[in-house]
């Protein structure tokens, strides 16, 4: 590489998927030899976008790694070879290669960059709920994969430097001191459950050969396997109209796709379609929440909830709350039964210490969002928890700070798990009202004078609710 030409590394960015630099580095002149030498700051003013500094960040900083590797390498077997000429050799040789790929392997491997959500969860010091587990497992089970150059077979000395790094640097992780072998087991888990569809990896078939795999094995669970329920990757195999069909390719590929920081959006819009009849199948089946968001986890994201209930209603759900909310939320908050509401005497106080228009409109918006179920004398901790802990089972927003315009937070929850983070009370609103049509959850009696009064402005009723 150092001896590479303008064109060749230009060439070189194009293989990578880094195509949109090429014109700058022919600007900048950008040899091989100065690409080795670029260091934080340069690859900074040179490429403005984060996700491509970070990738060819990662490129530059590998061949570096494996440079230095090759070197000691050389160095090591010449070493070896002039003491020991008669057993260098062979065998023996792809052995000691092998022995070398290891220890450069353990000597460079560091934790992946978590998405977003997962980052929170880990900073914040919480013990992650099962479908985190699985993300966590997920992302692990990719970037070993990446680092084992496509293998999808790690010994069991790559799996300890794995776990022992993701409880380093997260102590919490290690639940009872049983941590280890709990995510190590996990671990080992997705990778078999990766392994499993594939029929055309010469190395996978080669050790299913080798071990007597027959498709749809189980093996024997012992009770200590049994405890491992709760960190446990789903290893069972798909249903059986998904196997072996274009439905499973397609649900493979979101899966893949949901991991990623940049998304191909246009053709999620696609696969979502595609897919939307055997999801619905699922749903209407009553199949687990945690299966249908496991197969399905673009779900989680607002923009596809909205999408799909607006696949399931012809109505734009998020458009039609934004104008609920404007057009309700001063009648809403004049309202004589909400005057000493907790949240009005907050909104009250909040009022004072602002004076631009829209920051004063979101408030209200805000406000009068989470006292529709006191205006309807319904029971508030079904529809938002405010500071507090979600208790409820059923589709419940979680409300962080709701005045503070820097640090306010808003989560869908459903069986008392995340399942989305959200913008603002509008996005969040609109987000509780598809929860219960997309998922098919039968909505609480102690919420019902709410729910349907939102649905009968959403749905455009010919009469509507009204405010009591």
């Amino acid at each position: 590489m150092e001896n590479w030409s303008v064109e060749q590394v230009c060439n070189w960015l194009k293989q990578r998927n880094l195509g949109e630099l090429v014109p700058k580095f022919r600007e900048e002149e950008v040899s091989g030899a100065a690409l080795l030498a670029l260091n934080d700051r340069m690859v900074q003013q040179l490429v403005k976008k984060i996700g491509h500094q970070a990738v060819l960040m990662d490129l530059i900083k590998k061949y570096h790694q494996q440079k230095s590797g090759l070197n000691f390498l050389t160095g090591c077997c010449e070493t070896a070879s002039q003491k020991f000429p008669e057993v260098i050799s062979g065998k023996n040789l792809k052995s000691f290669f092998t022995r070398h790929k290891m220890l450069q392997w353990t000597s460079s491997y560091a934790l992946p960059d978590f998405p977003y959500d997962v980052k929170c969860i880990l900073a914040e010091k919480k013990c992650p709920d099962h479908s985190m587990r699985i993300r966590i497992i997920e992302f692990l089970q990719a970037d070993m994969t990446k680092y084992l150059e496509g293998s999808l077979y790690p010994n069991s000395q790559q799996y300890n430097i794995v776990v022992n790094a993701l409880l380093q640097a997260y102590p919490f992780l290690d639940e009872d001191g049983n941590g280890f072998l709990l995510w190590k087991r996990a671990l080992k888990d997705r990778f078999k459950y990766v392994r499993r569809p594939i029929e055309d990896d010469e190395q996978v078939l080669r050790n299913k050969c080798k071990f007597g795999h027959r498709r749809g094995q189980t093996r024997k669970s012992s009770f200590a396997e049994n405890k491992l329920d709760d960190v446990q990757v789903q290893v069972e195999e798909e249903p059986a109209y998904l196997k072996g069909s274009t439905l499973d390719l397609h649900i493979k590929w979101l899966k893949q796709e949901y991991m990623k920081t940049r998304r191909n959006w246009k053709e999620v819009d696609n696969k979502m379609n595609v897919t939307i009849e055997i999801r619905r199948k699922m749903i209407s089946n009553k199949a687990p929440l945690k299966d249908i968001l496991r197969l399905f986890p673009f779900l989680r994201c607002p923009y596809q909830l909205f999408r799909e209930f607006q696949l399931l209603t012809h109505m734009d759900i998020y458009k039609k709350t934004v104008g609920i909310l404007e057009m309700y939320s001063e009648d809403i908050l004049s309202l004589y039964v909400v005057r000493n509401n907790p949240i009005n005497i907050m909104l009250q106080e909040n009022l004072k210490q602002h004076t631009e228009e829209d920051v004063l409109k979101y408030m209200k918006m805000t406000a009068a969002c989470l006292l529709l179920p006191d205006v309807f004398g319904d029971d508030s901790s079904l529809f938002a928890a405010v500071n507090e802990e979600v208790k409820a089972v059923t589709p419940v927003l979680e409300v962080k700070n709701p005045f503070n315009v820097n640090s306010c937070k808003f989560a869908l929850y459903v069986e008392r798990e995340e399942v989305a983070q959200l913008d603002d009370c509008t996005m969040a609103l609109a987000a509780l009202v598809a929860a219960f049509h997309v998922f098919d959850i039968p909505c609480p009696k102690r919420i019902h004078r709410t729910l349907k009064f939102l649905e009968s402005l959403v749905f455009e009723a010919r009469n509507p609710a009204s405010l009591p």
